[in-house]
């Protein structure tokens, strides 16, 4: 059976923990009273390992899938919604909150989550879970943290470090396994068994203590090994001599592997605390490179810090190597790198790098490389909030550093809102940048007609009309011909949603004179050009609608655009079955159905469901087409109002509703209805793309006589 969910591979062995394991699994079982199980110990002691294992085991037991929560990189408590959304593959663009879609889509799901590294959030999370648990009956929760999340019910596995070793212990296989990895060959013999139990036993059978200690054979001997850490102990220990001993084994472990590292590497360490989750070696050389760390040196010391398990080195699904560190390792090169002085300063070139791949990703969305731009903003999520948090929030000894770069960044990332189906999180930022600083820049500029965007495809009109009349308003008082474009194009869009056809061919042309007066040509240029095509269309001239919706598509193929080509091939679709060409209009409905669940646009996948499902019952499957309905019914709740509460984008909807219940009945249609509601996204998707074959009873009728090409659609009378 296929899994479910986003747990990662195991990149190394698991080793012990039987007992452990077992215990966890009972906890997890459909007949284990509480829903939330905790392992809970210091850091280092195998908290993730043994979690993320346990969940493996379970993924059978789940239909709704297991999904990780990694919380290891998140400071800002405010966006852990956002965070367990973009974990789940949640996309919602209507004006609820986070926390209430939350809570709406797990309420009917048998699911695993899994929260790690909470730590600083602990607070927040524990609000979370207490409410999702309450809201969702078929809801597990396994976390994994320093403590509890002190909820009722709550069922606690404390994860002690491993046994005191003997010569069979997992202790001792724990470090032989990881010892041969970094030294071919290596055994526990008798002639080495004394000094591998004593080393053990000094790191108090920490896991993390005896895998970075195992590291150290490339270049030592084992008797090498605990001499060096018997000096250490004594030097690192001797500031609080009442902690326990796993906690000074932890701080030894790590401390004496900062000690034997060269100053560069140690300087590079405490530089790369700055980042969150993954990191690039390009970042790296950006923000860590300075006089005292040659650029051409970093390769060397990242190569160095991997081999000596500071690093871990990950190969994503996009091809590249991306570096990551524990979240301890992370926490200890923090305290170096504040008791140096230059914290502030490097997370001002993290902030740096960060806005500038913002950039460089905004000008690239325009290209052949679309696709991996959207992968790529995907996987550096948790450092673009950190720059964004960098650049908006204060501290106690210094105000936001710099509200007009972070308007900037906010806006500039309007395709990772818009295009890649995270409207909440662009809205939570948004809204952040304009409250911060008022003025008429650029940067505040973009912000608002982005924010404008935003919110009228959320449904929230008021606010859209409000920050878009003052975004024009500013633009022609600042002389500002691009945010005047855009203004003028998201007020246009705004008309569109909202029936007001002729203002929105005013508005929508308008705005096509000004991009080309200033020479912009982009996705947002050529979106434009495709409502347009809608607005005329929906006013019944759909030659020029074809003609306009054609002339994007093209633009679209020569600059290899795919996110704007799906709305013009979803207007080419509905111009094909409106004209009686079924198998063309299905062709180009599945083709920008596809392109939109690759993007995950959920207002772009809805409109081309509702397409094929009037499509498919036209061939003369009435009840797979009411399947679809109720899987665009479902859907449409995560945009806000149905076809946004238009006319004109409803009259497909209505003629395909009054159809199939003819054909089926009201009792067949609301069955076939409730079927496709059981849909999310990804299965709604692929039951549209790979739809059962017709029984006999649904043969497919012959074509039907095309409407006259002068009707509106809202009025037409489809063919029969």
């Amino acid at each position: 059976m296929e899994t479910v969910g986003n747990l990662p591979a195991e990149l190394t062995g698991f080793v012990g923990r039987t007992s452990e394991l077992a215990a966890l699994d009972a906890l997890l079982s459909p007949a284990a009273e509480s829903r939330l199980s905790t392992v809970t110990g210091v850091g280092g002691v195998g908290k993730t390992r043994l979690a993320l294992r346990a969940a493996r085991h379970a993924q059978d037991r789940f239909l709704g899938g297991v999904w990780l929560v990694d919380l290891s990189g998140l400071g800002d408590a405010s966006l852990l919604d956002h965070a367990v959304a973009e974990a789940l593959r949640l996309a919602d663009h209507t004006t609820r909150s986070t926390r209430s879609v939350l809570t709406e889509r797990l309420a009917g799901r048998e699911l695993l989550l899994v929260f790690d590294g909470y730590d600083r959030v602990h607070a927040e999370v524990a609000s979370l879970a207490a409410e999702l648990l309450r809201r969702a009956p078929g809801l597990r929760v396994l976390a994994a943290g320093r403590r509890p999340l002190g909820i009722t019910g709550e069922r606690l596995l404390p994860l002690a470090p491993l046994p005191a070793p003997d010569a069979r212990s997992d202790a001792v296989r724990l470090f032989a396994e990881r010892a041969a990895a970094v030294l071919p060959g290596f055994t526990v013999t008798p002639a080495n068994s004394g000094p591998v139990l004593e080393l053990c036993a000094r790191l108090d059978g920490l896991p993390l203590a005896l895998e970075l200690a195992a590291v150290r054979l490339r270049a030592l001997s084992v008797e090498q090994v605990l001499e060096r850490l018997d000096d250490r102990f004594r030097l690192l220990t001797g500031g609080d001599p009442t902690a326990p001993a796993r906690h000074r084994a932890l701080r030894t472990a790590i401390g004496w592997s900062h000690e034997l590292c060269t100053p560069g590497q140690r300087l590079l360490w405490a530089r790369l605390s700055v980042f969150a989750g993954r990191f690039d070696l390009d970042a790296v050389e950006y923000v860590c490179a300075g006089p005292d760390l040659a650029e051409e040196d970093i390769v060397e010391t990242v190569s160095a810090l991997v081999d000596q398990s500071v690093l871990s080195r990950e190969e994503g699904a996009d091809g590249l190597v991306r570096y990551r560190m524990l979240d301890t390792v992370r926490e200890y090169g923090a305290g170096w790198l504040a008791a140096l002085g230059d914290d502030v300063r490097m997370r001002r070139r993290h902030r740096d790098w960060y806005l500038g791949l913002a950039t460089w990703c905004e000008l690239d969305w325009f290209s052949p490389r679309q696709s991996e731009v959207a992968a790529r903003v995907e996987a550096e999520l948790p450092n673009l909030r950190l720059a964004l948090e960098f650049s908006l929030d204060g501290a106690a000894d210094r105000p936001p550093e710099d509200p007009a770069v972070g308007q900037y960044l906010a806006g500039t990332l309007w395709f990772c809102w818009v295009g890649c189906g995270r409207l909440a999180e662009g809205r939570h930022w948004l809204e952040r940048a304009l409250d911060l600083a008022a003025g008429r820049s650029e940067a505040r500029a973009k912000a608002m007609w982005v924010y404008g965007y935003v919110t009228l495809l959320q449904g929230d009109s008021v606010t859209a009309l409000d920050v878009l009349q003052q975004c024009r308003s500013d633009a022609e008082a600042a002389d500002n011909g691009t945010a005047m474009a855009y203004a003028v194009h998201r007020l246009g869009c705004l008309a569109l949603v909202s029936d007001d056809m002729p203002r929105a061919e005013r508005f929508i042309g308008d705005a096509l004179l000004r991009y080309r007066r200033i020479g912009e040509l982009n996705s947002n240029v050529l979106m434009a050009q495709v409502e347009l095509a809608m607005a005329v269309a929906f006013q019944g001239d759909l030659d020029q609608a074809v003609t306009l919706a054609a002339e994007a598509r093209d633009i679209c193929h020569d600059h290899g655009e795919r996110w704007t080509l799906a709305y013009a091939l979803y207007v080419l679709g509905y111009a094909a079955w409106l004209g009686g060409d079924r198998a063309e209009a299905r062709r180009l409905a599945e083709e920008a159905l596809a392109i939109d669940h690759a993007f995950r646009d959920l207002v772009g996948a809805v409109l081309a469901l509702e397409l094929l499902a009037l499509i498919t019952e036209d061939e003369g499957a009435p009840h797979e087409a009411a399947v679809l309905q109720g899987a665009a019914g479902r859907l449409w709740a995560s945009v806000g109002l149905r076809l946004f509460g238009s006319r004109f984008f409803n009259a497909p909807h209505v003629l395909c509703e009054a159809r199939v219940r003819a054909a089926l009945g009201d009792d067949a249609y609301a069955a076939a209805l409730s079927e496709g509601e059981r849909f999310g996204l990804d299965a709604a998707v692929h039951r549209a793309l790979h739809r059962p074959s017709p029984a006999a009873a649904t043969r497919e009728r012959p074509a039907r006589k095309a409407p006259a090409r002068s009707a509106a659609p809202a009025e037409v009378v489809a063919p029969e």
